[in-house]
């Protein structure tokens, strides 16, 4: 009970001082105009892919190919969505630099909510209850991870020895996930693909703040070079699975792997590498584990459970039920 007390206290007192600063207060609407630039600009790239597919008759399940990708440049729809997705992360950008991470990261959920609606309105497949579960699992999750987060979080300079831990992690990850690529990419799977964009944009989030902050600092040197390289190499390569995901799976489950997985890896990146939270108390690492358990657990209930998932699952092209010869 004093434990609880004391987190609700501290909760009020944050809350308190950030609506005290009106430069703070400007991060909240930023945040909100990039949730709704992610949700529109998801849906109109959702719908540029499904077109090329079927113009061009071939599927991308298998990975977007050269063809897919010089269609998808010559697609209104794919070109407005991608437009939309750079104003929503400048918006995102912005509302960071003014604000803190209590009060803007978890509104990028909002995007998994309107992502929803708009899906379920232009499909015609309306969330069933566990899909709705499933999605209040996961932002829920996340809200719940990046909140105790941004309690314990102390921001601090990161070092190069750091930097070069970061790059490492992340040139080891895009082999993995490229190892994986050539494994799966025969069957597939959208969680894969929605898994493998959300790592990788966790790491362009970490550098793209490390990046910013160097630049402020005037301290653009041969490493932060080597972060810009980094961080455009992951984001195209994070981009190629976004755009694979979406001939396998709706807008909003991807939505939901890069809302949920995208901060969960940026967070885990601080709490490890940068130590940004070595006062933190045992119970918030518990916490940690839990909510992060709780919100990856929504996004894969929401792959199993969505909808458009099961419906276009119905219409494969096999043979159901016993024949009557048997």
């Amino acid at each position: 009970m004093v434990l609880l007390l004391t987190v609700s206290a501290s909760v009020t007192d944050q809350i308190t001082e950030a609506f005290r600063d009106p430069a703070i207060l400007a991060g909240i609407p930023l945040a909100l105009l990039g949730a709704i630039f992610m949700s529109f600009g998801a849906q109109y790239q959702y719908r540029g892919v499904q077109k090329v597919e079927k113009l061009t008759g071939r599927s991308g399940g298998n990975g977007l190919d050269r063809n897919h990708l010089l269609n998808l440049l010559r697609r209104p729809s794919w070109l407005a969505g991608t437009i939309m997705l750079g104003l929503a992360i400048v918006c995102q950008l912005a509302a960071l630099s003014v604000a803190p991470l209590i009060l803007v990261q978890p509104l990028g959920a909002v995007s998994l909510v309107i992502t929803t609606l708009l899906n379920a309105r232009i499909s015609g497949h309306r969330p069933t209850r566990q899909s709705i579960r499933s999605i209040i699992a996961a932002v829920g999750g996340i809200f719940i991870f990046v909140t105790i987060a941004a309690f314990f979080a102390t921001e601090r300079p990161v070092t190069q020895a750091q930097l070069l831990v970061i790059l490492g992690l992340l040139a080891v990850t895009i082999v993995i996930f490229a190892v994986l690529w050539l494994v799966f990419r025969k069957h597939g799977l959208a969680l894969f693909y929605i898994v493998a964009s959300g790592v990788l944009y966790g790491f362009v989030a970490t550098l793209a703040k490390v990046v910013l902050s160097r630049i402020r600092d005037q301290n653009f040197d041969w490493l932060t070079l080597l972060c810009v390289v980094a961080l455009l190499a992951a984001v195209a390569v994070g981009a190629y699975f976004v755009q694979t995901a979406y001939s396998l799976g709706p807008p909003d489950l991807v939505i939901a792997g890069l809302t949920v997985i995208d901060p969960i890896v940026a967070v885990v990146i601080g709490l490890v590498v940068l130590q940004e939270a070595e006062t933190a108390p045992l119970w918030a690492f518990i916490g940690f584990g839990v909510a992060g358990a709780l919100a990856v657990y929504g996004v894969i209930s929401l792959a199993r459970n969505h909808p458009q998932v099961i419906s276009d699952s119905l219409e494969l092209p096999f043979t159901r039920g016993s024949s009557s010869d048997d």
